[in-house]
């Protein structure tokens, strides 16, 4: 596959997918996320380490993080990776940290479950164009191929638990 189609698949630029390559620029989550549809790929593949054990414990300083605060494409928007997935393992985990205004770039649709926690702050889903204000306390479902989207309204972090299943990102 060349440059430019992977970059025409994944609606970003050859210009920016050479950066990405070369270090000088980090991909927000929804680019990462098409780069990798485009490439037929999960995140996780590009971000799991070669040797599983059956079980994972993560102290907060082993946790890497995807996405970026500032990145084009998903303002805002962090995933703090809890359970890597690994080869052999059905689900992977986040703690997704939104600030406030951030946002996804439009609609993510691939195939799989995510299941969620809002531990603090707002979370503004929108599954299949219908729009859902969650807040602390509230948890969540849906089908991962159904159109979603999701943005921080509040004025304060978001934070939540998520998981997805089989691992995506």
């Amino acid at each position: 596959m060349r440059l430019k189609d992977v970059a025409d698949s994944a609606s970003c630029s050859e210009s920016m997918l050479s950066k990405i390559e070369n270090e000088r620029a980090i991909p927000s989550l929804t680019t990462l996320h098409r780069l990798c549809k485009a490439l037929n790929l999960s995140v996780s593949t590009l971000l799991s380490s070669d040797v599983a054990e059956p079980w994972t414990i993560m102290r907060p300083e082993q946790r890497r993080t995807i996405g970026h605060s500032k990145a084009a494409g998903s303002e805002g928007v962090l995933a703090e990776i809890l359970v890597p997935s690994a080869e052999g393992r059905l689900l992977e985990g986040f703690l997704v940290v939104i600030e406030p205004g951030g946002h996804t770039n439009g609609t993510l649709q691939h195939k799989g479950e995510e299941v969620g926690f809002i531990v603090e702050g707002q979370l503004e889903l929108t599954i299949n164009n219908e729009k859902h204000l969650l807040r602390a306390g509230d948890s969540f479902y849906f089908p991962s191929e159904l159109p979603h989207a999701y943005c921080n309204p509040g004025k304060t972090q978001m934070r939540a638990v998520w998981i997805n299943t089989p691992p995506t990102f």
